[in-house]
């Protein structure tokens, strides 16, 4: 399931189609703005970058404290997951991190690309170990003949100066199992073995009807795949609504993956989905038990810390001109996550 935030605008890249059916006849593409098939659907493309880190000493990567670097966007809700369990399996001291500034740049003089850039002040993170301008940068040091699109999140190596890899749900998985020798929360296992079929089944329908379904309604242009995402979108919302009326998460009683990867969708939806995505049909807040489940996953101790609705705000409004091309940003709803939720009256 693919999972990145890709950036920009430029005039001409390539990348490999994956290896799976488009429902839709695919143009080719220059950035997610481009993804579109000949019926004016959003069809993602798939991450290049897919090694693995090991608890095995003797793998080409193994997990070592110091040794990897994630990039991020706090924007990005791909990125944001991934910290997110950077955060909650205690991997600060054995993994750096960066994020990348809110709003999409010219990433070079050469062309027109815009994308995802470091900040040059001390006011926001500059890159600390290869003085990147931007994710661009990173990605063709990485590879000097690579042509596909320059996502977050990018999990670094600084032994080999090389990314190890870019799709957010393999980096969780990573993040989950192979640090736990170095990690403070190892006990954490938001993927254990007697649930993970369920939780793949989940991940499945979540992925391609929510957190990618979104964009599908906010890039699509044309009426007839609009209208059929939308359809999609807030079918699979009511059905989460309705476990949730059952059960503190998606899987029981117990917090897993499969939650983490809702939430930063969730988390995003009344302040930029619904306004700049046109996901208006219902909001999050109408909705009782996904409002109260949000709240109740921001307030796990580390996951707050991630959300940073600034960023969000200024790089969805402001980094997609053919959408929003005056770049204003809505002023509200401005949410209170941090608010008491009802979700303790199920037995954890």
């Amino acid at each position: 399931m693919i999972g990145t935030c890709d950036i920009g605008l430029i005039r001409k890249i390539s990348f490999t189609v994956p290896h799976f059916a488009f429902k839709y006849p695919m143009r080719m593409a220059r950035s997610a703005l481009d993804e579109m098939s000949d019926s004016g659907a959003f069809t993602r493309t798939a991450s290049t970058f897919r090694n693995l880190i090991s608890r095995d000493p003797n793998s080409q990567f193994p997990a070592e404290s110091g040794r990897y670097h994630l990039y991020i966007s706090y924007a990005c809700p791909w990125a944001s997951r991934c910290l997110a369990y950077l955060k909650i399996k205690g991997l600060e001291n054995a993994i750096s991190f960066t994020s990348v500034k809110p709003i999409w740049e010219r990433t070079k003089e050469s062309d027109e690309h815009m994308g995802w850039v470091f900040s040059v002040s001390d006011k926001e993170q500059p890159d600390p170990l290869n003085g990147a301008k931007s994710i661009r940068e990173l990605y063709e040091l990485a590879s000097t003949n690579y042509t596909g699109k320059y996502t977050v999140p990018v999990l670094w190596d600084k032994k080999l100066k090389t990314i190890v890899n870019n799709e957010s749900a393999e980096i969780i998985r990573m993040f989950n199992a192979e640090f736990n020798d170095i990690a403070e929360n190892p006990a954490l296992d938001l993927y254990p073995s007697h649930m993970q079929a369920q939780i793949n089944h989940i991940n499945e329908w979540i992925y391609n009807s929510i957190n990618n379904g979104v964009y599908k309604c906010g890039f699509a242009q044309k009426q007839e795949p609009y209208d059929e995402a939308v359809k999609q979108l807030y079918e699979s919302l009511d059905r989460c609504e309705d476990i949730l009326g059952k059960q503190r998460y998606l899987c029981g009683n117990a917090l897993s993956e499969a939650d983490i990867r809702l939430f930063v969708t969730l988390i995003r939806f009344d302040e930029v989905y619904a306004v700049h995505f046109k996901c208006n049909k219902k909001l999050l807040r109408e909705y009782p038990n996904l409002f109260n489940y949000t709240k109740d996953i921001f307030q796990i101790p580390g996951i707050s810390s991630t959300v940073n609705m600034e960023h969000i705000k200024r790089h969805y409004y402001r980094s997609h001109p053919s959408i929003n091309p005056f770049g204003i940003i809505p002023q509200g709803p401005n949410i209170d996550y941090s608010s008491p939720h009802d979700r303790d009256k199920f037995t954890s």
